[in-house]
Parts: C-alpha cells; sequence; structure tokens
C-alpha cells in the first residue's frame, strides 16, 4: 500500500451571499484545495477569501475552471470545440494567478471541474487541448486528471500529472467516474475504506468489476452535507495505516 498522497478538495464554491460547502474545515484535513473561479460558481471576492484561507493553513493552491453555468453548477454538458474548452480553462486560471499573487501565493496545479472534466474523460482531444493550453501557460503547472489513460494521455504530452481517484465518487466498468447531479450524505466509514482501496492499487466499480488504478491524489467534495465528517473519518483512517498527506508537488518532485 502507498504509504504517501496528497488529498484535494474543493473550495470556493459559494457565490456572493449563497454559501456552499465546508471550506475552513476541509483545508484543515487536505493538502490541496481546487478553488472555483467563477464560471461554474464562486466570485472574485469569494476566490479571495479562498486564497486566504489556503495560504493560512498551509494548504496547495489550485485553479479549478469549469463551464459557464451557475445555474447548473457546471455539471451539465455543453458542446464545447477543444480550443474553446482550453480557452475557458486559461482565463479562470489567469484569473486566480491574479488573484493569488495579490496575496503572496501562487497556483500551483489546474483541475476541471464537473462536466469539463468529464467530457475530457471521453474526449482524446479536450484532454489535450487543455493540457497543452496548461503547458503553454506555465510548464511548471501541474494538472490533475483522473487516474487511467486521461492522465496517461497528459503525461504523454510533457504535463506533471497527478492522478487523481474519488472517494467518494462510485466508479463505471470503464474505470470513469459517476458524477451526482445532486451530492448526497455518504457513509464516512465506507468513504475511507474506498481511499484505502485506492492505496492498494484497486477500486470497486458499481457491478463489482474489480479495477486496477494508480493515484497520487485523492478527491473529497466540499458539497456534502457531511463533507467534514466524511474528511475526519478518512484523516483518521489514513492516520491510523501511517499514511502520510503531503501536496503532491512534493510526491511528484521531490
Amino acid at each position: 500500500m502507498q504509504t504517501r498522497v496528497d488529498l484535494n478538495a474543493d473550495a470556493g464554491e459559494s457565490l456572493g451571499r449563497w454559501k456552499l460547502g465546508h471550506d475552513t474545515e476541509l483545508m484543515a484535513h487536505v493538502t490541496s484545495v481546487n478553488v472555483a473561479c467563477g464560471f461554474h460558481a464562486s466570485d472574485p471576492v469569494t476566490m479571495r477569501e479562498s486564497v486566504r484561507t489556503a495560504v493560512a493553513t498551509g494548504t496547495a493552491i489550485g485553479a479549478h475552471p469549469g463551464l459557464p453555468d451557475l445555474v447548473g453548477f457546471g455539471r451539465r454538458r455543453m458542446a464545447l470545440r477543444p480550443d474553446e474548452a482550453a480557452q475557458l480553462v486559461l482565463y479562470q486560471t489567469g484569473a486566480l494567478q491574479a488573484t493569488a499573487r495579490a496575496e503572496g501565493a501562487e497556483v500551483v496545479h489546474v483541475k476541471p471541474h464537473g462536466a469539463l472534466y468529464g467530457m475530457a474523460l471521453t474526449d482524446d482531444a479536450i484532454t489535450t487541448a487543455i493540457t497543452q493550453a496548461v503547458l503553454r501557460l506555465d510548464p511548471e503547472l501541474m494538472i490533475f486528471w483522473l487516474a487511467g489513460p486521461t492522465a496517461e494521455l497528459a503525461r504523454s504530452l510533457g504535463a506533471t500529472v497527478a492522478r487523481e481517484g474519488f472517494a467518494d465518487l462510485e466508479y463505471d466498468d470503464e474505470g470513469r467516474i459517476i458524477v451526482e447531479p445532486e451530492p448526497k450524505a455518504k457513509d464516512p466509514d465506507a468513504v475511507a475504506q474506498q481511499a484505502v482501496d485506492l492505496l492498494e492499487g484497486h477500486v470497486t466499480s458499481t457491478s463489482g468489476k474489480h479495477l486496477d488504478v494508480e493515484v497520487d491524489t485523492i478527491c473529497l467534495h466540499g458539497d456534502r452535507p457531511n463533507a467534514v465528517e466524511i474528511g475526519e473519518a478518512l484523516v483518521r483512517r489514513l492516520d491510523d495505516l501511517g499514511v502520510e498527506r503531503v501536496p503532491a508537488a512534493q510526491l511528484l518532485r521531490g
């Protein structure tokens, strides 16, 4: 079993007076945070507050660019050309980079959100366009892609890729994640066990199929009603097993 792993969580997904997620509580448990950049959620002030919280907790900051669909929270697919998808990522990442620099911090990774992430899993042209755009922006930026063919394609393009697994999402028989339109509470112990399975190099699909998988980072979703309880259970389990939580950059670059 792996003895070191990055834990990441989505954050900054509130909008004005509308609050979502448990950013402060989760950042106490994870090592990387993916900050929404204003298209699927967030706003400039929320982005700034997320960056400040990450700085205060020593959490590595990543951009979480999504589709321009606030109403659907970026979880509804859109008909986009690969170059359009890539430009959406650049636009949003640049906004977070400016915010982070103004706070004395830096953006170290990019992780597409929701349907944009899902579109890349089924369309190599979108994966390629987004990955190449991130490399053009800054070759030092890491990119988070689902462990498996998508991550390997991005690596073949020269990107530093953190292979991602999901502790609180189910997998289909092809090894792709099943995104819930409306996240519900989940059994914290079951989520913790799936994280352990991922560290042991496998996960079980909804039909019971055993899937081999190697991960560098494991994601938790902050918009679940019991996200904090899930995070606490997962961290306790990792601590009991002696698994060290470290930022992805430390894992991949030493």
